[in-house]
């Protein structure tokens, strides 16, 4: 597999067409942002061998866990909630993910693949579209534990596993994963976007409150207070009008988008996707 630094450079790439990830990488903001493009398969499952996490790995992963456990009641919506309830996380060490992973596949015939990092968008959405997402292993450093904008297996684990043992956000992200492997050109980034306002940072109501799905608000601490205060601009769901915002991954988000129901996610993105866009 290639590194990081290997996989894009400004000489070959329109930086028009350079994802937000892929910009902070190249402006020097941090290396871990820009993606990976594989070479070789990724171990799915029980193929994924477990690391040997130190005591002060397994101490980040506890102080992490037991803060969001102790916040997101009452900001973060029962979906979500109910996912980390059936997951049974562990909050006193790092969970392996070969066990996650069937625990996913019983709730939601979803598996979980062990990626060495941020992956190149092609070998995301292939992942997605066989209904397995791949997980970092590795946890970020003591002084990034409010926030990291590089993924680390608190973020993948805590953050995104929950909304996936839901029905209609599982059915939801693997087709988004189908349709953006059929995208191209400017599609690519329309979706990149919508990724960013609903499965990174979106937001839904909740007996008319705005509530936290989105795993980068679900997985910081900073996220999950700021994205509810007064200081965010909260939106409607509108598909076109996320794929047209453009977005930073160094700092806390000042627009946010608010869905009614995962119903009118996975619907909505499905009227869009497939009906304008015709990726579906």
């Amino acid at each position: 597999m290639i590194s990081a630094s290997e996989s894009i450079s400004e000489d070959d790439t329109d930086s028009a067409e350079l994802s937000a990830y892929e910009k902070a990488g190249l402006e020097g903001k941090d290396p871990r942002c820009i993606p990976i493009k594989l070479d070789a398969p990724l171990p799915v499952g029980d193929a994924i061998v477990t690391p040997e996490y130190t005591p002060e790995q397994h101490k980040i992963w506890s102080f992490l866990s037991r803060r969001q456990h102790e916040v997101l009641p009452g900001r973060a919506c029962e979906v979500f909630l109910r996912g980390l309830k059936q997951l049974d996380l562990p909050l006193d060490q790092i969970p392996s993910l070969s066990v996650l992973s069937r625990r996913l596949q019983q709730t939601a015939q979803w598996q979980i693949c062990r990626t060495p990092g941020l992956l190149n968008e092609q070998d995301f959405f292939e992942a997605l579209s066989r209904r397995v997402f791949p997980s970092t292993d590795y946890i970020r450093e003591d002084h990034e534990l409010d926030y990291t904008p590089a993924p680390d297996c608190f973020h993948d684990i805590f953050g995104h596993l929950p909304m996936i043992t839901a029905p209609d956000f599982a059915d939801f992200y693997q087709m988004y994963g189908q349709a953006s492997l059929r995208a191209t050109g400017a599609n690519r980034r329309k979706l990149e976007r919508f990724h960013w306002f609903t499965v990174e940072f979106g937001l839904i109501l909740e007996d008319g409150q705005p509530r936290i799905y989105g795993n980068g608000i679900a997985s910081s601490y900073r996220e999950t207070f700021h994205a509810l205060g007064d200081e965010v601009e909260r939106r409607p769901f509108d598909p076109e009008g996320m794929a047209a915002q453009e977005y930073e991954v160094w700092h806390l988000q000042p627009i946010l988008y608010v869905v009614e129901s995962f119903e009118q996610l996975k619907q909505g993105f499905k009227d869009w996707a497939g009906g304008q866009l015709g990726l579906l």
